[in-house]
Parts: structure tokens; C-alpha cells; sequence
């Protein structure tokens, strides 16, 4: 007999509270979780620290999972006289903030009734393998209502432009070249940082990889680690001593100030050409239209990338094996600014059109 479906890529879920005594306790996960997972997302809960501005759902990724937190203040009409705070943890393969926090919503509003977590498991387990539920106080959840895509695409980008104008570009540009992004908000704008991670891979539609993105990284061991271990990402952080640490970017972003640095070791890849200045042009022009919205502009982009790596496979030669190559020689003849050549061989590096 072979095994049944999931319809939800859901790997683990827990539950977390915050006690009349400000004790923090795990207090239930299904199937389970391993001390150090708890211990993990005990810190990421917010429950540990003071509750007040706590942020009602964050999300971001951990050793190739999504996890997505959903905090709750417990009120006198809910069936939990201990608890004044919980937190339930989804731990998942995919990304999809919208579909994991209406979930989340529906299971929490089920035990916030009936303070049982087998009610909230039952609902669980009913979407895991029917890929739906129906409540009383929710109405009906269904996955099918919830495509990937609309998350990618429910991005700022047009915000970014705007605020960083032709400087864009080297997001642009990094993004590209598979390079590490470190971003800085302060903790109590830490939607914002969320927000601003998720929308960056739009930048480079064509390759529809969510998984470069970290939303909301701590510097303590655990995750440094795991980070440690890409060679690309854009990650999220709200501790302002990541700017120091340009061991762990090439391009560090600040949306508060407007400013973007670019870290020596990875000057050479920054440097500009004409290029680069008119794909800069392009996206602020498009992105300074009122009638624009996040959607066309990811669009006008992704038109421009494609053009530019069709433009690049244009010049692609015939290797031993009969697939088409960029080679260094081939973009020297074309007399090319020094940038120019070195950002086109390692943009076709990355697009996998270079013999290794």
C-alpha cells in the first residue's frame, strides 16, 4: 500500500506558552521535535523577552525548513486560565507566509476554545491529509486557495526602487550573481524587515527561488552556522553590529538610511559599467509611474533580465559535448569595458552557460 498524500509540505508543529508566572514552556509538538528545535524556537517566539510590541506572525527559514510563528495574547473569553501568551510553530518545506498564517490562525482560534490541543491536531492533521478543514468560527481553509506564485509575487519592489533609486542596481546586480545580501531594520520594524527580504528574490523572477531568503537572522552560533553554509542568500537581521561583520555579506543594506554598502572584498563584482547604469535607469523610470503596480514592475524587470541573458546566450560557442558556452575569449573580442566583461562572465557563471 503506498503511503498517503500530504497536501501541506508541514514537517512539525508546537506549541509554546507563556504562564500567569512568566515561566515559557514548550508544552506540545506533533509529530516531534528535538530539544534543540525547541530550545530554537523558544528563542524566535518572542515569549522569552518582554510582550510588549510582540509581533503577531513572523516566518523565516532554518536548516532548509520554513518555520512560521503565530502569538496569541490569551483574553478572558479563552479557555486557558494559566496562559497569558502562546505561540504556535509550524515547521514546513514552503514558503508561503499568507497560507501558513491563516492556517495558523484557524488551529489557534480552535485552541484558544476548547484549550485541548487534540482539537487544534485534529484540524491539523485533517489539511495534511485532505488538504482541507472546515470550522465553525473560520469557515473553510483549502490549500488550492493559496498558489505559490501569489506569494512570490506579493512583494514591495516598487518601494525599494523608490527608495533607493539607481543605487537599486547593486541589489540588482547582486541578486544576479548569486551574492550575499545582509539586510538591517531595527527590532520594532521588524515586519518591515520581512517584508523587504521576501520581496528581493522578485528581482530575478526568472529563477522563482525563495529559498535564498532568510527573513529574520540572530548573530548567536546556531544560525551563523547555517548561513555560514550558502554562498548565496539575502538575509534579515535587527542587530545593528551585522553591519561589522563583513565576513558574512558583500552588500549590506539599510532601508532606514537609504544606503547600501558594498564590501571590500567584493568591490571588483561591483564595479559599474553602462550596463549597468541604464538596467538602473530602467527600473527607477518604471518604478517613478503612478499607475505601475509591484506586479508590472516585476514583470518590466524580469522582460529586461531575460533580454540581457538572451542578448548573453547570443554569443554562446559549441562546446566538446555540443552545448552552447560562454567562454572569456569570446566576450573579449567584443572589446567590453573591464566591468562590463567581468559582470556578463560571471552572470553566465551563474546561469550555468560557462564550462566548468
Amino acid at each position: 500500500m503506498s503511503a498517503p498524500m500530504n497536501f501541506i509540505s508541514s514537517k512539525s508543529a508546537g506549541l509554546i506558552e507563556r504562564d500567569t508566572n512568566g515561566d515559557v514552556l514548550w508544552t506540545w509538538s506533533y509529530p516531534n521535535v528535538s530539544e534543540e528545535e525547541r530550545n530554537f524556537f523558544l528563542q524566535k517566539s518572542q515569549l522569552t523577552m518582554t510582550t510588549d510590541g510582540i509581533i503577531p506572525f513572523i516566518y523565516s527559514q532554518w536548516r532548509r525548513n520554513w518555520y512560521y510563528i503565530k502569538t496569541y495574547q490569551v483574553t478572558e473569553e479563552d479557555h486557558l486560565s494559566r496562559v497569558t501568551h502562546f505561540s504556535l510553530v509550524l515547521v514546513t518545506k514552503d514558503f508561503n507566509p499568507e497560507k501558513y498564517e491563516v492556517l495558523c490562525k484557524i488551529l489557534c482560534m480552535k485552541y484558544r476554545k476548547t484549550g485541548n490541543p487534540a482539537s487544534m491536531l485534529e484540524l491539523y492533521l485533517h489539511v495534511l491529509t485532505r488538504g482541507s478543514c472546515a470550522t465553525d468560527e473560520n469557515g473553510r481553509f483549502s490549500v488550492r486557495d493559496f498558489d505559490v506564485k501569489r506569494a512570490f509575487i506579493n512583494s514591495k519592489i516598487k518601494d525599494i526602487v523608490t527608495t533607493f533609486g539607481l543605487e537599486t542596481i547593486l541589489i540588482y546586480t547582486a541578486l544576479l550573481l548569486k551574492k550575499r545580501i545582509a539586510v538591517y531594520y531595527p527590532q520594532n520594524q521588524l515586519e518591515d524587515l520581512l517584508q523587504f527580504i521576501r520581496s528581493l528574490p522578485a528581482f530575478v523572477w526568472h529563477r522563482q527561488n525563495w529559498d535564498i531568503a532568510y527573513p529574520y537572522v540572530e548573530l548567536d552560533s546556531t544560525e551563523l552556522e547555517d548561513l555560514s553554509q550558502k554562498n548565496s542568500f539575502v538575509a534579515g537581521f535587527t542587530d545593528a553590529s551585522i553591519e561589522g561583520r563583513t565576513d558574512l555579506y558583500d552588500i549590506f543594506v539599510n532601508p532606514s538610511t537609504s544606503q547600501i554598502t558594498t564590501a571590500t572584498h567584493a568591490k571588483e563584482s561591483f564595479a559599474m559599467g553602462k550596463l549597468h547604469k541604464d538596467t538602473a535607469m530602467f527600473m527607477v523610470q518604471c518604478a517613478d509611474k503612478e499607475d505601475v503596480t509591484d506586479e508590472q514592475l516585476i514583470k518590466e524587470i524580469a522582460s529586461k533580465t531575460r533580454e540581457l541573458i538572451n542578448n548573453l546566450k547570443s554569443l554562446s560557442v559549441t562546446g566538446e559535448d555540443n552545448k552552447q558556452y560562454i567562454t572569456i575569449e569570446v566576450l573579449r573580442e567584443r572589446k567590453m569595458t573591464p566591468a562590463t566583461e567581468n559582470f556578463l562572465f560571471s552572470l553566465a557563471a551563474c546561469e550555468g552557460l560557462v564550462q566548468m
